[in-house]
């Protein structure tokens, strides 16, 4: 039995892994947990998920990968390794090829980090590859043609913007502001207004099921429950969308400002394809709600979320697997 070639979305919130001849195998949170008395991992994945903020004092649940690229060594080595003997893509006596995505503007250090963790997993051949670009693949855009091709990639760590054509980035923007940022800013708004400590998995309902960021777009509202920093018992409160409107006002606009810039940067001729084309919008965050209405508002530019957004990354992998053999050397990290 031969190994599989297999593309590795090494997400901050989310892995995902999809295998040549197989489609999207895996899609797990990247959390770890971990027992503090003897270092010894005790779940990966959804398993660990679970455990996030609800764990005895001597277990805690790590997320090894912070904006887009590797905090933990260790630690993403014992969930890379979790995950690849998870679908079984290693051969009997050969190791699989991998295609790993990583965000547009990382560092050689630590585009060394994630190939390293990669090769200690188990992989063969580590091939890298630009996340806005293999998002674009996977939303279904030709970027291998002579005209201008946008993407917005909103993930969890990190947002990428880039303009593509001819089968590169033409220009890019890479911020530190994404699903994580929208968490947080949540987190922060509830804790100065309502004086109520919530978790960060509450905060990511109250993303999902209430907040909008175009004004008037939504009108939902939620129970919540936190502890009450004043008291310091349990209460529950009724969040409002306007008032998540108000909370991530300051994320988004960063959002709005990398494709500005990215836009200020792009040759003219490209420009005005993108205007045709609009601008195509993938990752997690591209479900946030009233997202597009807003970027089409503020670029004067159409906006289009991408079918299956979350997915768009991995289906990219999956489609660039049939080509790894004529991938540049320059992409070749090992």
């Amino acid at each position: 039995m031969f190994a599989r070639d297999i593309g590795i979305d090494l997400g901050t919130a989310n892995v995902l892994i999809h295998v040549k001849g197989r489609g999207i195998v895996l899609n797990e949170p990247s959390v770890v947990a971990i027992d503090t008395t003897t270092g010894k991992p005790l779940a990966v994945g959804e398993e660990a998920r679970k455990m996030v903020g609800r764990t005895p004092g001597n277990i805690v649940a790590i997320r090894p990968l912070k904006d887009g690229v590797i905090a933990d060594f260790d630690i993403t080595e014992v969930m890379l390794k979790y995950f690849i003997n998870k679908i079984n893509a290693r051969g009997f006596l050969t190791k699989p090829r991998m295609l790993i995505c990583c965000p547009a503007n990382i560092t050689s250090v630590e585009q060394k980090a994630i190939r390293e963790a990669a090769e200690k997993s188990g992989g063969k051949k580590v091939y890298l590859e630009e996340e806005p670009k293999i998002a674009a693949i996977g939303a279904g855009m030709d970027i291998f043609q002579p005209s201008g091709n946008m993407v917005v990639d909103i993930g969890g760590g990190t947002t990428d913007v880039a303009v593509l054509s001819m089968g590169d980035i033409v220009t890019s923007a890479s911020i530190k502001v994404a699903g994580d940022k929208f968490d947080h800013e949540i987190l922060q708004y509830i804790k100065k207004k309502y004086k109520l400590l919530i978790g960060d998995r509450t905060a990511e309902d109250i993303k999902i099921q209430v907040a909008t960021v175009f004004p008037g777009a939504r009108n939902e509202s939620l129970d919540i429950r936190g502890r009450d920093m004043v008291s310091g018992l349990p209460r529950t409160i009724t969040i409002y969308s306007d008032e998540i409107l108000e909370a991530l006002k300051e994320p988004v606009s960063s959002i709005v400002q990398a494709c500005r810039t990215v836009l200020e940067n792009t040759p003219p001729e490209l420009s005005a394809d993108i205007i045709d084309r609009g601008i195509i919008l993938t990752g997690g965050g591209a479900l946030l709600h009233g997202i597009d209405q807003l970027l089409s508002e503020e670029l004067k530019v159409p906006v289009i979320i991408a079918e299956d957004p979350m997915d768009c990354v991995a289906k990219g992998t999956g489609i660039m697997l049939e080509y790894i053999d004529n991938l540049p050397a320059k992409k070749r990290l090992s």
